[in-house]
């Protein structure tokens, strides 16, 4: 993979991760956004609906896909939110809870085996290099240099020639 590109790299490891995690939440008969929406609602308080879709990055139609099939199969409950009549707050059931205890076992005995074949220094730089790309594109530091991306294009132009 080292004359691959950022992307291409990022791209083909999540599709790796995104088809073993749905493969081994199809054995509970569930997905991976299923098991990232136990994960991503507070056991306690319960999580605004509103605040789910940017915790998971996932957009509202395909939210809403997902919370409809979880509270079909018992997994959560909506409730109207008494600090905002408008706002709706999903809890997990106690089978919610269950479910998420799975998921989350399920993601630690990733992380547990990919760390057993790594060193922590290379962990470490992942996180790192991982902090600085989402810092880049969160401060718009990528696109928004239009005089670098001219000087990138002309670099491009030349080395074709």
């Amino acid at each position: 993979m080292k004359n691959k590109t950022i992307d291409y790299i990022l791209r083909a490891t999540w599709q790796t991760v995104s088809r073993m995690y749905n493969e081994e939440a199809a054995k509970y008969g569930a997905t991976m956004a299923t098991g990232f929406a136990l994960l991503s609602i507070d056991k306690e308080k319960g999580t605004p609906s509103t605040a789910l879709g940017p915790k998971m990055g996932m957009e509202a139609t395909s939210l809403t896909r997902t919370l409809k099939s979880m509270e079909e199969k018992g997994l959560i409950i909506k409730k109207k939110n008494p600090n905002d009549g408008r706002g709706v707050l999903i809890y997990l059931t106690d089978y919610g809870k269950e479910k998420r205890a799975l998921s989350k076992s399920t993601v630690i005995q990733f992380n547990d085996s990919i760390k057993k074949h790594i060193s922590d220094e290379k962990w470490d730089n992942f996180i790192e290099v991982a902090e600085t790309i989402n810092k880049l594109i969160q401060d718009k530091e990528i696109f928004n240099q239009s005089e670098n991306k001219e000087n990138e294009i002309a670099r491009i132009t030349k080395d074709k020639k």
